[in-house]
């Protein structure tokens, strides 16, 4: 059976006659000028330099084409789409963590936490990565082997997960506390726009297919909190040292993140492609392997409470020192 088709001329074709495309008028300077200020104005999140120079990239690791779209353009996306959801709300001043922990159980929030969450995400990962060799201070390695044997066992952990997730997010370092027990270390991974931080854990989002749960009515909602806080402080729920316990999932621990790998594809694609061919200097796990050379140790101690007195740092000038890095740029 034959469907009749719609033609649609081209655009400047009339008539059998080309016609030219008319051309908006350029806006005049003083009406731009107060437009761009505007739009500043409302945006009340920037995105602060990096500590290296990006139009350089960081060797051995990422290239400044790479950067410049996985943090400068990226960063700027999501900053600017969190302005336009939060303008004139009173999440407007917050910072970027203060919005993730106060939007994570709102559902009518979905689209904020997601924002924020993201660029969180991608500022810590760029936080924590140098443009030079940096040693782990030696209080942070001792904490890391209690936890994980070796700091090669870490490295192999973080690594090879963030190699077998299947589809973008970060694998994170977390400090973890148990109630009675001393503190230690775990891996743990989120998808997408997911959070670490344990007050966003058990997210309630009816916006969000991945995370719904029960009806998406006011009191189906109301009635679903009231449980989870219940569930959460159990039978000590009136004694008011458990009164924060309600911001952590039932059976979950407080996390505290320290370091974390980005795995979304438009940070990593450009320079190690998808290693098809089985080149050991492409794919996704050579830029892991690379990252770990890159990784700033003295940030990630402070991140976790540890001070060093004498910094242990090797500077990045002499290749025959420096672990070989590969990308596919070699």
């Amino acid at each position: 059976m034959l469907r009749p088709r719609l033609r649609i001329p081209r655009i400047g074709r009339i008539a059998g006659g080309l016609t030219s495309t008319p051309q908006l008028a350029p806006l005049s300077l003083p009406f731009a000028q107060s437009l761009q200020a505007v739009q500043q104005s409302r945006s009340k999140h920037s995105v602060p330099p990096l500590k290296f120079n990006t139009e350089d990239g960081i060797p051995g690791f990422l290239t400044g084409p790479s950067i410049e779209m996985a943090w400068t353009e990226y960063q700027t996306l999501m900053l600017d789409k969190l302005d336009q959801k939060i303008a004139e709300t009173d999440f407007e001043n917050k910072d970027l963590k203060s919005i993730i922990l106060s939007t994570a159980r709102e559902p009518q929030y979905a689209d904020v936490f997601n924002y924020a969450s993201a660029a969180h995400n991608n500022a810590f990962f760029f936080d924590k990565l140098t443009d030079r060799v940096v040693e782990m201070p030696e209080t942070l390695q001792k904490e890391i082997e209690k936890s994980f044997g070796s700091v090669e066992t870490l490295r192999r952990e973080m690594v090879y997960t963030a190699n077998a997730m299947f589809g973008p997010g970060f694998v994170w370092l977390v400090k973890a506390a148990h109630p009675g027990m001393s503190t230690s270390f775990k891996v743990l991974t989120t998808y997408l726009a997911g959070t670490p931080y344990s007050g966003a854990h058990w997210r309630r989002q009816e916006m969000d297919t991945n995370t719904a749960i029960g009806t998406a009515s006011p009191s189906g909602i109301e009635n679903g909190r009231n449980y989870l806080s219940n569930a959460a402080l159990g039978i000590s729920r009136k004694q008011p040292q458990t009164l924060q316990r309600d911001r952590v999932a039932p059976g979950g621990i407080d996390v505290q993140p320290v370091l974390c790998i980005n795995t979304w594809e438009h940070v990593w694609l450009r320079d190690y492609s998808f290693g098809v061919r089985g080149n050991s200097h492409e794919g996704k796990i050579a830029y892991c392997e690379a990252w770990w050379y890159r990784v700033d140790w003295e940030k990630v101690a402070h991140e976790a409470g540890f001070q060093e007195k004498q910094k242990k740092t090797l500077l990045g000038g002499d290749a025959a020192e420096q672990p070989k890095l590969a990308t596919s740029s070699e």
